[in-house]
């Protein structure tokens, strides 16, 4: 094989890996989806063509263990498609650990992985489970076996392509029209290894006319005729893409910044007045150009909440549990780094809700409740930004019970306890190493999790909130940025250094004379509006030199969930489209730095990270207020 052929080869197999995939990602849901709607025939038409691409395609590329697999499932598909079994939550159990087992087979091919799976155990129950009608006994994954490999060779033809979005698979047209029937089309859906085309198939076996099956292709044809074609494109690709955009946003600020300045000092002259319109025209340009590669990486949430009806599924049956997961929209879009990194936290606050949440049937119904508890998790936007929220009907979070958990692990003491309010007990939760649970097991009690949702989230810049209510249920509420590569900032002075502030945290400004700066335990605050606000010096949190004390300062008034403070800065320069650039390791990120973007005068300015900031500062204030405790205990 040439390096050209080998090379086209990667790319079949590539395309394979990302289409299988989504195919899997799909049949999660809609495995689910039909435990509810058992006598669906559409649902489970569906659910069969997936399993039956995915053996086409597998054979087409010599993968003979995953045509295997699929195959028998396909095989106890068409028994429950053509009613000669009932689809209950065992069979359901034994459809999924094959959906799981193709999953493991998918990622040895992405992996290089040449051993074969030892799929006996798997292959055994799926018979099992035809011969009888029911599951047999619950199996373990497969465990990779350790025999050589077998050459891969191919077993069948390519399949033909899925139908596009909008198009209707050729044997559904038939069927509609009544030309064939659904038995029919089984079988020579089943047949369809042995041959290129299915219209091939039902003329063979003279289940229809070769003229019927021509006019199905041509409405075929036709109906997918104005359906917008798409091509894959390489991540990579479309993130040096972005790279490139965010360098000729920083060079469309300097413009401006020039022509500013040009404007100041030869403001009659035509030359400046030509060099004002061609920047607002680039200016123009590059924001259009800006949105549309925006859009480009712009993903529907349905990637990472397609995995959750299952999740729920799995987890309230290991548990004993009736759980329903309504999800809504799951067309709202997000920048892809969003989506890539939102998808943990969202895993840790959904087995939260069914761990921690949803209550035991009996106990539901002794509190008037449905047996079945209800998960909703939702998104939407507002604004600039996207919100995410799950949530539960279950028991709440008894803020008393937080409480007296973490002055039993030594989180706080008594006396910092009892001073905290409701809604900042509830907050302990997402202390690292935090948990309620009695006793540690699959699912819950190791004191991870919520951590991880916090801290994530914050690094995207987002905020998490919680209304509870005991007995009644939890919700929990995510905001995020759309994007998080390029951003509106605030520009502030401190001395002769320069910082920009995300504007998505910025509640408003104003300004203070020195004298209206007090101490309270040791940390210095202002009152706005009878509400006590503490303030952070930028200066003296980052070491910066200044000329002395002002007569009045500019204050940022800072939101970060439930908490507000003040940032003491010199000067507003005011607001400013950025790029965030990563700092690497030459600044460590504890240290409230976000990340680094170049001004429109070619000064490098430190983007500030807000919550690393009041994280620090709730801290600091924690760890007086220890010190302070300890004087009081000694007599001091």
């Amino acid at each position: 094989m040439s390096e050209t052929e080998r090379d086209e080869m990667q790319e079949i197999i590539q395309d394979f890996l990302v289409e299988t995939q989504e195919i899997l990602d799909g049949l999660d849901e809609k495995f689910v989806e039909l435990e509810k709607r058992p006598d669906d025939p559409d649902l489970l038409n569906s659910i069969f063509r997936g399993a039956h691409t995915i053996k086409g395609a597998a054979g087409f590329l010599g993968f003979t263990q995953m045509v295997e697999l699929a195959h028998k499932t396909e095989s106890l598909l068409n028994k429950l498609r053509n009613g000669e079994m009932s689809v209950t939550p065992p069979i359901m159990d034994v459809i999924l650990l094959a959906v799981d087992q193709i999953k493991v087979l998918l990622g040895k091919i992405r992996e290089h992985d040449q051993k074969p799976a030892d799929l006996s155990g798997i292959l055994a129950r799926l018979e099992a489970a035809m011969v009888s009608g029911k599951a047999a006994g619950a199996a373990s994954p497969a465990p990779v076996a350790q025999a050589a490999p077998a050459a891969p060779k191919a077993v069948s033809p390519p399949p033909p392509p899925l139908p596009s979005p909008g198009e209707k698979p050729i044997g559904e047209i038939l069927v509609a029209e009544g030309k064939i029937t659904r038995e029919q089309l089984a079988e020579a859906l089943d047949a369809q290894q042995k041959a290129p085309k299915l219209g091939e198939i039902l003329v063979q076996k003279n289940m229809v006319a070769e003229d019927d099956v021509i006019r199905a292709v041509e409405k075929q044809s036709h109906a997918g005729a104005g359906v917008e074609q798409t091509i894959r494109v390489d991540t990579k690709r479309l993130d040096s893409v972005l790279d490139l955009v965010g360098e000729l946003v920083l060079g469309r600020n300097r413009l401006a910044k020039i022509q500013a300045q040009f404007e100041g000092r030869n403001g009659d002259d035509p030359l400046v007045t030509s060099l004002g319109e061609v920047s607002s025209h680039i200016n123009l340009i590059t924001t259009d150009l800006q949105l549309a590669v925006m859009k480009t990486r712009m993903q529907p949430v349905r990637r990472v909440f397609s995995k959750f009806p299952r999740m729920v599924r799995d987890m309230g049956r290991a548990k004993g549990k009736e759980i329903e997961l309504q999800v809504f929209g799951e067309e709202t879009e997000l920048d892809k780094s969003v989506i890539e990194e939102i998808g943990d936290p969202l895993v840790h606050l959904i087995r939260n809700a069914v761990d921690h949440g949803i209550e035991m049937p009996d106990a539901r119904q002794a509190a008037g409740k449905p047996r079945k508890g209800t998960i909703l998790l939702s998104a939407y936007h507002e604004g600039n930004s996207i919100i995410i929220e799950i949530e539960d009907d279950g028991k709440g979070i008894d803020h008393a019970v937080i409480r007296q958990k973490a002055v039993e692990k030594g989180a706080i003491d008594r006396a910092t306890a009892d001073r905290m309010t409701e809604r900042e007990a509830i907050n302990l939760i997402f202390a690292a190493g935090f948990s309620t649970a009695e006793k540690v097991s699959e699912l819950s009690g190791r004191g991870v999790g919520m951590d991880v949702v916090k801290t994530n989230i914050t690094k995207l810049n987002g905020i998490v909130e919680i209304n509870t209510e005991v007995g009644k249920g939890t919700r929990m509420r995510i905001r995020l940025p759309l994007t998080v590569a390029i951003i509106q900032a605030l520009m502030v002075e401190v001395g002769r250094e320069a910082f920009a502030i995300p504007l998505a945290t910025v509640v408003e400004t104003i300004r203070i004379g020195a004298s209206e700066i007090r101490t309270v335990d040791g940390r210095e605050v202002i009152s706005l509006r009878k509400t006590i606000l503490p303030l952070i010096r930028l200066a003296t949190e980052f070491g910066i030199e200044t000329a002395g004390s002002l007569e009045r300062y500019y204050v940022v008034v800072i939101a970060v969930g439930e908490k507000r403070f003040g940032v003491v800065v010199d000067r507003l320069r005011g607001q400013e489209e950025v790029v965030i650039k990563s700092v690497g390791e030459y600044l460590d990120t504890n240290d409230g730095i976000a990340g680094a973007t170049i001004t429109g005068d070619g000064k490098v300015v430190l983007i500030l990270d807000m919550a690393v900031l009041i994280k620090n500062m709730v801290a600091q204030r924690e760890q007086a207020g220890r010190r302070e405790t300890v004087k009081r205990g000694n007599g001091e």
